[in-house]
């Protein structure tokens, strides 16, 4: 039979697992957010790999077209690493909050500081990684314009 002690400390690190769900939460989304980054990283180096076989030939208004949507392109690869990295920094940061709400109850540390401050810190890092996806949206649709001659006006 567990003694009070010990039947204490159990249901202190259950408490301590209740506390860190909503962490492992954020790391999910934390986790689909790469995987949308890392996918339209994939698209961008796909097309970057097709106008650099295409630009050599061309000449004139194409090549230019081709010079203008390769300067966006490698504009959207810094903005999609500038959120990789700040997203990965983010899960690096709430895997350190949960990690310290488990040494804090095992060792009895009182660090509530530095958890809140840890997990702010972690909060300041997806808002940034989700401002580069916001950007990098917005400046892939820059690249999409259709050009006026191709639209049949009635």
């Amino acid at each position: 039979m567990m003694s009070g002690m010990q039947a204490n400390t159990v249901s202190t690190i259950a408490q301590t697992i209740q506390l860190s769900l909503s962490p492992v939460f954020m790391l999910t989304g934390i986790g689909a957010l790469l995987n949308v980054l890392v996918g339209r990283m994939a698209r961008v180096v796909d097309r970057v790999r097709d106008l650099e076989k295409l630009h050599p030939a061309a000449s004139g208004p194409e090549r230019d077209r081709y010079v203008w949507e390769l300067r966006i392109l490698d504009r959207r690869i810094k903005i999609i690493n500038a959120g990789l990295f700040l997203a990965v920094s983010s899960a690096v940061m709430t895997c350190l909050v949960v990690a310290q709400l488990f040494i804090a109850e095992l060792i009895g540390l009182h660090i509530a500081t530095m958890v809140a401050l840890s997990f702010t810190l972690a909060m300041l890092l997806l808002i940034a990684a989700l401002v580069c996806f916001t950007i990098e949206v917005r400046t892939s649709l820059r690249a999409v314009t259709v050009r006026e001659e191709l639209l049949e006006h009635q």
